[in-house]
């Protein structure tokens, strides 16, 4: 299943370390609209403001764009995970890369132990 327009704005966000307020300032949107639109209320966000996201956020347009229900011309259809993917992830330091592979470990086997089952936990064991 493919992430939400709002799950993956919000991961953008969060993975450059911005609050709510300074990434609606930099996209040229307020606040309220970027809540809207992180918690998926907005049904489809107009191609401007996608494009304003994208400039903000580091994130690949086509992939917002196919996100909220529009055709990309010219283009094939690609892995929209793979692409969001690579924008928030692109520039890890070796460092981080070994820590979120290290905690993938960790997740993918709670979840094989408990039967596959998904839950959130707030605060990782060390």
């Amino acid at each position: 299943m493919a992430p939400s327009i709002g799950n993956v704005l919000r991961q953008a966000r969060e993975v450059r370390d911005l609050s709510a307020v300074d990434a609606a300032r930099a996209s040229g949107i307020s606040p309220a609209y970027l809540s809207r639109l992180e918690n998926d209320a907005v049904r489809k966000p107009s191609p401007n403001v996608l494009h304003r996201l994208s400039e903000a956020l580091g994130l690949p347009y086509a992939e917002l764009m196919r996100l909220s229900g529009y055709r990309v011309p010219g283009e094939a259809p690609s892995s929209g995970s793979e692409a969001i993917g690579a924008a928030l992830f692109g520039n890890l330091t070796e460092d981080e890369r070994e820590e979120l592979l290290e905690y993938l470990a960790w997740y993918r086997t709670r979840r094989r132990s408990r039967g596959g089952v998904s839950r959130r936990r707030s605060v990782r064991p060390r």
